[in-house]
């Protein structure tokens, strides 16, 4: 089982490496990479222009267990804003305008990969 842990979190330090040189080439300014609080995780936090963007990132390493999206359920939805919420506060950033983006990776063989960033996710 460790294993499988440990190929797991490969993975998705992979996704996340690949998310952020997308990001950055996208010239959006990252600020927070697993950002933690209240038992969970933002992925990334970074501003496109002024805007402050919470980014899950999703991995896998096939289509078996359906899309890497699909796996940002309604109650990871509401777990992510409650941190995006605790972020805004701990840094005293008052109203900024926010947006929830998910960046969607599936590993293919060799070195490649399909990527899908989806703006304004939820």
């Amino acid at each position: 089982m460790t294993e499988n842990k440990n190929a797991a979190r490969s993975l998705g330090i992979r996704g996340e490496e690949i998310a952020l040189a997308h990001l950055r080439k996208m010239k959006y300014r990252i600020v927070e990479r697993n950002f933690r609080l209240y038992r969970g995780e933002v992925d990334i936090i970074a501003y496109n222009g002024a805007t402050l963007v919470f980014c899950e990132v999703k991995a896998r390493a096939s289509e078996e267990f359906g899309l890497p999206e699909e796996s940002v359920t309604a109650a990871k939805q509401r777990q992510i804003k409650k941190i995006a919420r605790g972020y805004i506060l701990e840094k005293g950033l008052g109203d900024p305008d926010c947006r929830f983006d998910v960046i969607s990776i599936i590993f293919t063989e060799g070195a490649s990969c399909a990527f899908r960033h989806f703006e304004n996710a939820f």
